[in-house]
């Protein structure tokens, strides 16, 4: 009685984190897909995005000798039509090109002049005409990387400094977490400790040394040198990661590879190196991450060359109407690294401990 009390209370809680912590997301994910109207007219806001938006068009008094149309778009939460759009549009081409526009700009519809005039056509006998547009869902990621200039461009500077810092870090701290792993020498518990230090100061204290290094270095604003300074954050992380996997890897294994006529670098790379591919996923993945997210140091240290976190960061200045393309820009940015660990993962549950999904 007791021990299933416990498992389901067990039960509750890991569901409710889970929950605290898939929800935010999801919400999130179906803020992105809303159009204008939807972000700031419809309340509560659904938990699934609207695929189909419904409109009406309504013939009013003649404007300057010219037939004139109201457009209205159905409020889900009110139940009723709801005025959108110009005040009334005719059948000049000029109107009709401004009511096009504000119904792909504000709901994420397209209709092109053409249909509009069917559609008048329509309302000239029927009073009144109700149709329903298909929304583009992911409008707004377009939207987004056309409105913030330098979006794109950000996205491949994100990805050369987090390439650049997987490498810097993967090659210097497996190389001296393999020292700590295989070597003994005076002060190693200490030095081992030490390498944690850089991670206690926080990157606005050395702002202004970073700058003026990478600047006389001819790094600053440059992938190379963010991955230099993001590098120095992950070198002690993968230094003690990968020093537990090689102290995992019996040292028999490349005593007996030499045995049979290998060297000993030889060893390292067939026997020890496939072994620690686990350990060296985990530091990739962290890595990643890291310089992926990552937006103080990048802040500070780019100017006309930014990464992507900055971008979705500036445009949170002053955007208090485009709320749902900074969601699409964030949803954007998390996509890459999901995709980067699920990819990492299936090698650290393949090789670490033989278990194989």
């Amino acid at each position: 009685m007791y021990r299933s009390v416990r498992t389901t209370t067990l039960y509750i809680i890991v569901t409710g984190v889970a929950m605290m912590l898939i929800f935010p997301m999801f919400f999130l994910f179906t803020f992105s897909l809303m159009s204008d109207y939807e972000s700031y007219s419809e309340w509560p806001k659904p938990l699934l995005p609207l695929r189909n938006t419904e409109f009406r068009l309504d013939l009013l008094e003649e404007v300057n000798e010219e037939r004139a149309y109201g457009l209205l778009i159905y409020n889900h939460s009110e139940e009723a039509y709801m005025s959108f759009g110009p005040e009334y549009t005719t059948r000049d081409a000029k109107s009709l090109r401004k009511l096009s526009n504000f119904i792909r700009n504000y709901a994420n519809c397209s209709l092109d002049q053409e249909k509009i005039l069917q559609i008048m056509d329509q309302t000239d006998g029927q009073g009144s005409m109700d149709f329903t547009l298909k929304k583009g869902l992911f409008s707004n990621y377009t939207r987004f990387f056309k409105l913030y200039s330098g979006a794109l461009n950000s996205v491949m500077a994100s990805i050369t400094t987090a390439l650049f810092t997987i490498l810097i870090s993967l090659s210097i701290g497996g190389m001296a977490g393999y020292a700590f792993a295989r070597y003994v020498f005076k002060g190693k518990n200490i030095l081992k400790l030490s390498v944690l230090f850089v991670r206690m100061f926080p990157p606005v204290a050395i702002a202004l040394p970073m700058v003026i290094t990478l600047g006389k270095m001819g790094l600053y604003d440059k992938p190379a040198g963010l991955s230099l300074i993001y590098s120095i954050n992950q070198i002690s992380l993968s230094i003690w990661i990968t020093a537990s996997i090689f102290m995992g890897i019996p040292e028999s294994l490349e005593e007996a590879a030499q045995i049979f006529g290998t060297t000993r670098i030889g060893a390292f790379f067939r026997v020890t190196l496939p072994l620690a591919v686990p350990g060296l996923a985990a530091c990739a993945m962290y890595s990643f991450i890291y310089s992926w997210n990552e937006v103080i140091n990048a802040l500070i240290l780019t100017q006309f060359n930014p990464t992507l976190p900055v971008i979705v960061y500036r445009s949170l200045l002053g955007a208090s109407d485009k709320v749902h393309l900074i969601a699409a820009g964030s949803v954007a940015q998390a996509l890459p690294a999901i995709i980067f660990t699920l990819f990492i993962r299936k090698f650290i549950l393949q090789m670490w401990g033989g278990v194989k999904v």
